[in-house]
């Protein structure tokens, strides 16, 4: 059958066809005012079926994986197409995936009734640590996908992806005050990952940062210093630099670094990585959507630029091998270069070394979005939290401020990286062209020369 919707699907002279199954679970449950109060599943299946013509892309996808229909959908992407030819095809070949994330418990194999009490222990340890407490908002969501590969090269691969995202917001409020925040975390883990240690740990998470807020301002509005905390600063790595390495946007042209390969963009001491083979972790993938082995790919090696972020189509482009990165939403979707775990390494220096070379400036390490202009590179973030840097110390909790840079700047101004690189495990997900994609991101604690901060008004 797989022999036959390939040829179907080359049968107007396309140059390679794929077809990607999917069979996905997921199921979630919330918690809001004290009780359990929503809950959902649902089961999703199908093939999409692509076909490549240079690098153009005919797509058709199906629900129902009967002959005819795959035939049919077959037919209709192959139309990108219009020669008649004589097709030779294949042997298939079995590729064992890689194997980043093996668990004990499937999540298909767990009841509602499994999960609720988690959902109300994380309630009750709010409300158990801070009298200010007024409201949570708890979720526990779950996700099992069986993927299906098969390509005209004779290729048959398959994967097993589970996923799990456990959270938690707080509400508090002081005499008129009303601060909120959340913690959460997601991995590619079973039900054994929940647990009473991880309940009092984002619990306790969730009300620190909520009661941080109640004592933060805003520093003075301009130019200064920025130091980036370790772990969910590498949002910056992931929205202002990472995007612009994807290697259709350089491919095209739009990309600030499209002629910038084997050029120096960042200082020496600077290593970013792109990795999908990290243990258990959100973004990693045991095969791509396109079948291709994941791996640890260096962007910037040593300061130079060294990788784009590539799918097939690009990687024929640039005539180098697929970085393992075509990734898309669904068997609905085509497959895009994207991130998965992007982060740096490591410097020498340690966060105090950092710290106390600022004079006055900005320490971030809580963000809630961001977003980036391919071509040019500027960026905004929102921060939730920080400090203010005096003199070399930090002093004043600050909220609520906007970062806004240009992602190129801000990589060849990165002038000290600590010795503390962080991976932040929350429920990153990434956007393109419509399809969401989970992803993580990290970084040591880094400083930034020079950054705008909104604030207050000199």
């Amino acid at each position: 059958m797989l022999q036959k919707v390939i040829a179907a699907a080359l049968s107007k002279g396309g140059d390679y066809a794929d077809l990607f199954f999917e069979h996905k679970i997921t199921g979630s449950i919330g918690l809001e005012d004290g009780k359990v109060n929503r809950a959902s599943s649902n089961v999703d299946f199908g093939v999409g079926i692509r076909v490549l013509k240079g690098d153009q892309t005919g797509f058709a996808y199906t629900e129902i994986t009967a002959l005819d229909y795959m035939l049919n959908a077959a037919k209709l992407a192959a139309s990108i197409a219009n020669i008649t030819t004589d097709l030779k095809i294949n042997a298939i070949t079995e590729k064992k995936p890689a194997d980043y994330y093996s668990i004990d418990t499937k999540w298909e194999d767990v009841s509602v009734k499994d999960k609720v009490p988690f959902v109300q222990k994380i309630n009750d340890k709010v409300f158990s640590l801070d009298n200010n407490v007024i409201k949570t908002n708890a979720f526990l969501n779950n996700e099992t996908g069986y993927v299906l590969f098969f390509n005209s090269e004779g290729q048959l691969s398959y994967d097993y992806r589970p996923m799990v995202n456990f959270g938690v917001a707080c509400t508090m409020q002081i005499g008129q005050q009303i601060e909120n925040a959340y913690a959460a975390r997601s991995f590619r883990k079973g039900f054994e990952w929940i647990t009473d240690e991880l309940v009092d740990e984002l619990a306790v998470e969730t009300v620190n940062r909520t009661k941080l807020l109640f004592k933060a301002g805003k520093p003075k509005a301009g130019e200064m210093p920025v130091v980036m905390g370790a772990g969910s600063s590498g949002i910056l790595l992931h929205e202002a630099i990472g995007h612009t390495f994807e290697a259709d946007f350089n491919r095209k042209g739009t990309s600030i670094f499209s002629d910038k390969m084997g050029k120096k963009v960042a200082e020496s001491f600077i290593n970013i990585i792109d990795d999908g083979t990290l243990p258990f972790n959100r973004g990693s993938i045991n095969i791509d959507d396109e079948g291709n082995e994941v791996q640890k790919t260096y962007l910037v090696k040593d300061g130079v630029l060294n990788s784009y972020i590539h799918d097939r189509i690009s990687a024929k482009f640039y005539n180098v091998k697929p970085t393992g990165n075509g990734r898309r939403e669904s068997f609905r979707n085509i497959p895009l270069p994207r991130m998965r775990a992007t982060y740096m390494e490591s410097g020498r220096l340690s966060k105090n070394d950092i710290i106390s070379s600022v004079d006055y400036g900005v320490y971030v390490d809580n963000f809630s979005n961001g977003q980036v202009q391919i071509g040019a590179g500027d960026f905004t973030f929102f921060v939730k939290s920080g400090y203010l840097i005096e003199k070399g110390k930090l002093t004043c909790p600050i909220k609520d401020i906007n970062i806004i840079g240009n992602g190129p700047q801000a990589l060849a101004d990165i002038s000290m990286a600590a010795n503390d690189c962080a991976i932040d495990n929350g429920t990153w997900t990434c956007g393109k062209d419509g399809q969401s994609v989970p992803v993580t991101c990290g970084l040591p604690t880094v400083l930034v020369k020079k950054l705008t901060v909104g604030g207050m008004s000199v």
